[in-house]
């Protein structure tokens, strides 16, 4: 890419998820912060990773040592000749030293390779570069795959260097997917780590644990580790370079199966409050994640992703306007995981879509019995006639998308531990009042394996596949970890899941044609 080509699409960058810091000189630091700025070249402490790409704009994102200006080289080619640099923000300890450039004006339907370095702020020093790659989305049809799934290091599995580490991230980069749909669950900040743990087998599971993994996380410093307990790992690193992240979160991020207002009573929590505890994990997951949605701004997490004419991404929030978990049986609930904002926004969004495919990245499923206790977590909860609860809410919904003639919507998500195909068919509903679509189930990436549970049939769910592990919360080493696979045809417009295990081999693959409007 020469300087011509990039000037002409107009490239800008932004940066910093706290701070503006595109012009001007380095901000005065004093204190700690202004000791972290001796001692000769800044380090990136945990790679580089690229999110949120659409045809024309992308983040990119990582982490120094000390504070430093953030540079990011962009070029078509893998030696960078005629690369462009753009100048992030400068990173600093009011971010934990992370930053995000966000690059605007890309050339569309391109495979673009990125550098990223880092400049000390009192002396000419530069850090070692790490590359990375990205491919922008096409504005005419193309081939498109990626992969989904989500729930990682969680209920006691965290990387274990003697299985090689979170390796689940080697079959996904294998796939050579265009972009990674994360279902959420990327970190168990209430989920602590021991050293070892025994095996079923006689084996002995071995963990990797920082300071921060040894107990839940409750101040912003301990969510943080969370993030960078995971990037300890080199798989994951490798493919974050290569794959750019569509991020969205779900429960444990902050603690398991949390809702706002929610008053803890786990003798693990010294802070009771979930509101005070999920505005510490929000802040955490902004500035470690490469989401385009600023924090600063009270930015919110659903937004849609468009990748060209054959598919547009409806990221959902399902926790942060959450009802408080109880049986599910309101027969005149409104609201429960969307919120009236976030829906009317989904239904607009959904009626103005031009796309072939609507892909719905849920994070919770919608006909599995998710129980919290004796309440419920998810919206199903074994009433099988008509819709109650949080069902109700997703039945407005369906309806609305069957009014509006929304034709193509597929459902994915990860969240229960194993993997799973269900069609939802209104002829078999307690509900009738929708299309026949199709959700697809995938995970974990490391964590416990467990499932599988049952279906609801509100909606119509049925089972066309399904794989799950031989008893609750197996190990990684026994396998039973998951992702799925979406490839679209161009030519054809035909949409393929492939359900595919650790290593990546295919457990399930199914075909769906789109239909007209």
């Amino acid at each position: 890419m020469d300087r011509r080509t990039l000037l002409r699409g107009g490239l800008a960058a932004g940066g910093g998820a706290a701070l503006s810091l595109l012009g001007g000189g380095a901000p005065a630091l004093a204190g700690p912060a202004a000791g972290l700025l001796r001692g000769g070249r800044p380090r990136i402490t945990h790679g580089v990773q690229s999110g949120d790409v659409s045809a024309r704009e992308a983040v990119i994102w990582t982490r120094s040592d000390r504070p430093a200006r953030m540079l990011v080289e962009l070029s078509r080619r893998p030696d960078f000749r005629g690369a462009r640099t753009v100048r992030g923000p400068v990173l600093t300890p009011d971010t934990d030293l992370t930053g995000k450039a966000f690059l605007r004006g890309l050339p569309p339907g391109e495979e673009l390779h990125y550098r990223v370095r880092l400049d000390a702020l009192d002396r000419h020093l530069a850090s070692e570069p790490v590359t990375g790659r990205l491919r922008t989305a096409p504005r005419h049809a193309r081939d498109i795959r990626f992969v989904w799934s989500g729930d990682l290091a969680g209920q006691g599995w965290g990387i274990n260097p003697d299985l090689g580490g979170f390796r689940i991230f080697r079959a996904m980069s294998a796939v050579d997917p265009d972009f990674f749909l994360c279902s959420g669950d990327f970190v168990y900040a209430d989920g602590p780590l021991q050293e070892t743990v025994a095996l079923p087998d006689g084996r002995v599971w071995r963990n990797v644990v920082t300071p921060e993994k040894s107990a839940v996380a409750q101040t912003l410093p301990e969510y943080r580790g969370q993030f960078r307990y995971n990037l300890l790992d080199d798989n994951l690193r490798a493919f974050n370079a290569h794959v750019p992240m569509l991020y969205q979160w779900d429960d444990h991020e902050v603690v398991n199966n949390w809702y706002p207002g929610e008053i803890l009573d786990s003798p693990l929590y010294t802070e009771k409050r979930v509101d005070v505890l999920a505005a510490r994990a929000r802040r955490a997951v902004f500035e470690y994640t490469p989401m385009a949605v600023p924090a600063q701004r009270g930015g919110r997490m659903y937004r849609k992703i468009s990748y060209g004419p054959l598919l547009d991404i409806f990221m959902l929030d399902m926790r942060t306007y959450k009802s408080a978990n109880d049986d599910g049986a309101s027969p005149t609930q409104r609201e429960g995981l969307l919120g009236a904002e976030q829906l009317a926004w989904l239904k607009r969004e959904l009626r103005a879509s031009a796309a072939v495919w609507k892909v719905i990245a849920a994070d919770l499923p919608l006909g599995l019995i998710v129980p919290d206790g004796t309440a419920q977590e998810g919206v199903a909860q074994g009433d099988h006639g008509a819709p109650l609860g949080r069902e109700r809410e997703i039945a407005d919904l369906l309806s609305h998308a069957k009014r509006h003639r929304v034709r193509n919507m597929v459902w994915l998500t990860a969240d229960v531990h194993y993997t799973a195909a269900h069609y939802y068919d209104p002829a078999k509903a307690g509900f009738s009042d929708f299309d026949p679509f199709w959700e697809f189930v995938s995970g974990p990436l490391n964590a416990g394996a467990f499932g599988p549970n049952r279906l609801d049939t509100t909606f119509g769910a049925t089972v066309a596949f399904q794989q799950a592990p031989p008893r609750a919360n197996t190990s990684p080493a026994e396998g039973h970890q998951f992702f799925g696979e979406v490839a679209i045809d161009a030519a054809s417009r035909a949409l393929t899941v492939r359900l595919r295990d650790l290593d990546g081999r295919v457990l399930h693959a199914r075909e769906l044609t789109p239909r007209r409007r």
